[in-house]
């Protein structure tokens, strides 16, 4: 009987492969300074797909459920939900598309637009991809103006920004 120790490299799965996010090890969260800055808001949205295309140019697409989104706060998340924010009766979706994107190692930069209530900003997101186990583990970051998307709703000026969104979680090879 012969014993012979598989070799990994995890870098192959990095550079030619199609990844969806997986939502049952996933979270997508915000956080948002309230109170003049002495407090935060801190959410998640409980439906969204996403995918990571590295089969050439690295692309990133991410569409999040407005209407899904929770603060643990029913009178708030409603607020939300409403024309002074998200406007998720008329503005279902809140998407990121990646206009640009570079990986170095494990470390993914992205540039790319963030589509939300009817409006839309410009968006830079830092990522680290690591392999695990035949799958990536994603940790991700960016910080955005929501007073640009008309995110502005608050008395006397108690919301600040930016805010910032965290997508953390398994990436699976799309297709399984």
């Amino acid at each position: 009987m012969s014993t012979t120790t598989p070799q990994t490299t995890d870098k192959p799965i990095l550079e030619t492969t199609r990844w969806r996010i997986d939502p049952a090890r996933s979270q997508v969260e915000f956080r948002t300074p309230t109170f003049w800055g002495l407090m935060t808001v801190k959410g998640h949205f409980e439906r969204y797909d996403g995918t990571l295309d590295l089969t050439g140019e690295p692309a990133i697409e991410l569409t999040i459920e407005a209407t899904s989104l929770g603060t643990n706060n029913k009178m708030r998340d409603k607020h939300l939900r409403s024309g002074d924010f998200f406007d998720a009766a008329n503005e279902p979706e809140v998407r990121f598309v990646s206009d640009r994107a570079s990986l170095d190692g494990e470390k993914l930069t992205v540039s790319g637009k963030l589509y939300a209530a009817g409006k839309s900003i410009p968006l830079e997101v830092d990522a680290t991809l690591r392999p695990v186990g035949g799958e990536l583990e994603v940790d991700a970051t960016a910080s955005a103006d929501q007073f640009a998307l008309g995110m502005s709703h608050g008395m006397l000026g108690m919301i600040r920004t930016p805010s910032e969104l965290i997508v953390r979680g398994r990436l699976v090879r799309d297709g399984e």
